[in-house]
């Protein structure tokens, strides 16, 4: 039918199914299992799916179903075997089960107060504020005809010197099958071998090549069709970049002032150097006078 790695599904879903018996119950949220007289409901299986490895992110719905229901239940039996055992009362668990609640609550604390909290109109402001800070690139848009040798280029010049249409001789001349009548499209800086790039971006709109360009790939005679500063993405597209730096922001901002209003002590002298160099980074000192102390 399908192949998982169970194990790496089971140690991915135990925590989305120990939050399983505390989402609401009612006829929206069906059992579809019992384990043991424990019932196992849709939401349930919701989380696991969520929560299952990224390896069986492309199975098809039904399939990703079982898996997360394979792994509760086995969540589920070895569960009610180390209640029997009084595992839960074991000092470790206990200390993994609160770091983990607290874990969850940062979470949840991160989820309201910054995720949740960016609004439309920030993610505005601060795409216009990074966009504005922005320098446009120029770009051209440029046709090429490439050939093997410095007179067939040199030919190519004469022919376009005496009225012959740029694109059609790129068809009957040039080498590059991937452009149709030699057209490059736009580009910026960087995007081409230098030697193209010094001699394209040299270019007047309109005009071409007088001299053949030499490159690793042949000989080429270049025409610029276009000049134009680069449009910047829109918003739409950068979005989710956006709300990055929001997210990044907010979050820090967060952390300083919970910091700010709680008491944090390093014992170890040597971890609470560590701790602030990457915590509290000093800004580099000021060069002082060279006879400041004459």
């Amino acid at each position: 039918m399908f192949k998982y790695s169970k194990l790496a599904a089971v140690a991915l879903i135990a925590i989305a199914a120990a939050h399983g018996s505390a989402l609401a119950q009612d006829a929206t949220d069906p059992v579809v299992a019992k384990v043991g007289g424990v019932e196992v409901r849709q939401s349930e299986i919701d989380l696991a799916t969520a929560g299952l490895d990224p390896q069986l992110a492309n199975l098809p719905p039904e399939q990703k179903k079982v898996a997360a229901l394979s792994a509760i239940i086995d969540v589920k039996v070895l569960a009610a075997g180390a209640t029997k055992e009084g595992l839960e009362n074991d000092e470790q668990f206990k200390q993994r089960v609160a770091f983990l609640t607290e874990r969850e609550l940062h979470n949840a604390y991160f989820k309201k107060h910054v995720v949740d909290a960016i609004t439309p109109e920030e993610v505005k402001a601060r795409y216009e504020k990074e966009i504005a800070a922005i320098e446009p690139q120029e770009e051209v848009k440029a046709r090429h005809i490439l050939v093997k040798t410095e007179q067939e280029a040199k030919d190519v010049i004469a022919a376009l010197d005496g009225g012959k249409d740029f694109a059609e001789l790129a068809k009957e001349k040039s080498t590059d099958a991937a452009s149709e009548g030699g057209d490059l499209g736009y580009f910026t800086k960087g995007r081409m071998v230098p030697e193209f790039e010094v001699a394209a971006f040299a270019l007047e709109k309109g005009a071409y090549t007088k001299e053949p360009v030499k490159t690793q790939f042949g000989y080429h005679v270049i025409l610029i069709e276009d000049k134009r500063k680069q449009a910047p993405p829109t918003l739409e597209q950068v979005e989710p970049q956006v709300r990055q730096l929001l997210m990044r922001d907010k979050y820090v901002a967060l952390l300083d002032a919970a910091k700010a209003a709680s008491s944090v002590e390093i014992e170890d002298p040597a971890l609470k150097k560590a701790y602030d160099e990457i915590n509290n980074p000093q800004p580099a000192a000021e060069s002082q006078p060279a006879e400041e102390n004459k």
